[in-house]
């Protein structure tokens, strides 16, 4: 047996099948390529809403990760991938069977079988136990576990896309409803104040000072504030249902939310573009184990064009006649390889091997694809988050300008100094600043929100949960993305094959 396998296994090499070269294999895109660098940054924490410090935002949140499909559909995925795993798995280990036949049959008498047993009608039964172990020679058993685990991780950094997504969402929708309600108090201010300079114009066209058509206009101003409080209402609303389907439940959930004060958001802005972002986003880890999980199938697909060695082993019984199956007469025993060549499949092996190598460049595509986006999300959320800290300076001056001007022109107005179109002038110019005002208070938050997201969300992080401490930058090298057994560092240094 061990003169005999060396010699059959050269010569079924011989006659193997031919191996086409297939189109050279996609480059990925590296780190360093796009501006990244080694430098250390503070990371969001797991939980980096906490740092906002609001119980409404941190209960719907909550409530938003509870039972929520796409965290379901992801965990779902996830399931299915640890049982590809240990599939994958089991098929290296060897098999064992037990088996059990138990026939009754007229032999021929006119066959291969002689007297007593021809022509009579006897009972065939066996009861023995057969073993397979595939010696795996070239590695293709292997290479579908390693697809399969990197597939399992990739699922699992899936389930921190998902939940990210969540979280984004709900934030985002969060301040864009403390937005909406903050207009509808400064339309209601600008309401009141519009209705007092109606009274103003009637007791000077009882005066005698004006005419009905600056009556009129003061009440075309009136009307229309109160049309954009309406608007500012019904989106309230609407986002008010936005975070309640968000957070899983109905309607009334969203009527529970109340106005919150939006003073001042914390930044903290990156001075770099930093290459460990590529072991920080949830999405690129997943995309890159997907690139490893395809290169293992293109090894296993290689494996295919080679012979499939089966070592093969049984024992047992087997008699004609069931009483005398368990005699030690009836013993059967055996063991022996057994080898399968693929010598002519039509292009059948090629063709697996060339969807395999499409695959993986298909993979590598979505990578740098993924890369390319992380990278310009980042870029996009600190050029504007340093552009709105000017920009909220010069929106405080020029609100506290108007407000200056428009009570002086309601003063000069009253007292018959000035007349109505300078006080109309004014209006327009503090209530679209009042509005504007508002929004950048809003955006500066949503802004904040859109960093910690594009930064990983917290995926990897080693900051105590529940903590609001973002002061002290993380380690580089200590901080692991959660379950894969990678560090953020080695993922971000270690080039894709």
């Amino acid at each position: 047996m061990k003169s005999f396998l060396p010699l059959l296994l050269t010569a079924t090499l011989a006659g193997c099948a031919a191996i086409v070269p297939g189109e050279p294999a996609h480059k990925p895109l590296s780190g360093q390529q796009l501006g990244l660098s080694d430098s250390v940054i503070t990371w969001p924490a797991e939980q980096w809403w906490l740092r906002y410090q609001d119980p409404q935002l941190n209960s719907l949140i909550a409530q938003a990760l509870t039972g929520n499909p796409s965290l379901d559909a992801a965990h779902a995925r996830l399931g299915i991938a640890n049982a590809a795993v240990r599939g994958a798995h089991a098929v290296q280990l060897p098999q064992v069977d037990a088996a059990y036949s138990l026939t009754r049959e007229r032999y021929s008498g006119n066959y291969i079988y002689p007297p007593p047993y021809g022509g009579a009608m006897m009972t065939d039964t066996s009861l023995r136990l057969n073993l397979g172990f595939d010696l795996d020679l070239w590695g293709r058993n292997r290479a579908h576990y390693a697809a399969a685990v990197s597939g399992r991780q990739a699922a699992d950094a899936d389930i921190q896309v998902a939940r990210n997504t969540i979280t984004s969402s709900v934030v985002q929708s969060y301040f864009n409803l403390q937005n909406a309600l903050t207009q509808a108090k400064v339309l209601t201010d600008i309401v009141k104040q519009q209705s007092n300079v109606l009274s103003i114009t009637n007791q000077r066209v009882n005066a005698g000072l004006d005419t009905a058509v600056e009556v009129k206009q003061a009440e075309s101003a009136v009307s229309a504030a109160r049309v954009q409080l309406n608007q500012a209402t019904t989106n309230a609303d609407l986002l008010r249902n936005q975070l309640a389907a968000l957070a899983g439940t109905g309607p009334e959930r969203g009527t529970q939310i109340k106005s919150a004060s939006l003073t001042h958001a914390p930044t903290r802005l990156p001075e770099t573009l930093p290459l460990e972002l590529l072991g920080r986003r949830p999405d690129l880890v997943a995309a890159r184990l997907r690139v490893q999980a395809a290169s293992s199938q293109i090894s296993a697909a290689r494996a295919e064009f080679y012979p499939n060695v089966n070592l093969t082993a049984f024992a047992g019984f087997m008699s004609l006649g069931l009483s005398n199956l368990l005699e030690d007469s009836s013993k059967i025993y055996g063991i022996g390889p057994a080898v399968s060549l693929p010598v002519f499949h039509g292009g059948a092996l090629n063709a697996q091997l060339d969807t395999t190598q499409a695959e993986r460049n298909l993979a590598i595509a979505n990578y740098n694809q993924t890369l390319l986006t992380a990278v310009r999300e980042v870029a996009d959320a600190t050029t504007s988050i340093k552009a709105l800290q000017q920009q909220t300076i010069d929106q405080e001056a020029s609100l506290q300008a108007i407000s200056q001007a428009y009570d002086i022109a309601v003063s000069r107005y009253k007292s018959g100094l000035g007349n109505f179109v300078q006080v109309l002038l004014a209006q327009n110019e503090m209530q679209k600043q009042s509005i504007l005002t508002t929004d950048l208070r809003a955006r500066a938050y949503k802004l904040d929100a859109q960093l910690a997201s594009a930064l990983g969300g917290g995926y990897g992080a080693t900051t105590t949960t529940g903590s609001t401490d973002e002061t002290t930058p993380l380690s580089s090298a200590d901080n692991a993305p959660a379950n894969t057994g990678i560090s953020a560092k080695t993922v971000a240094n270690t080039p894709i094959h």
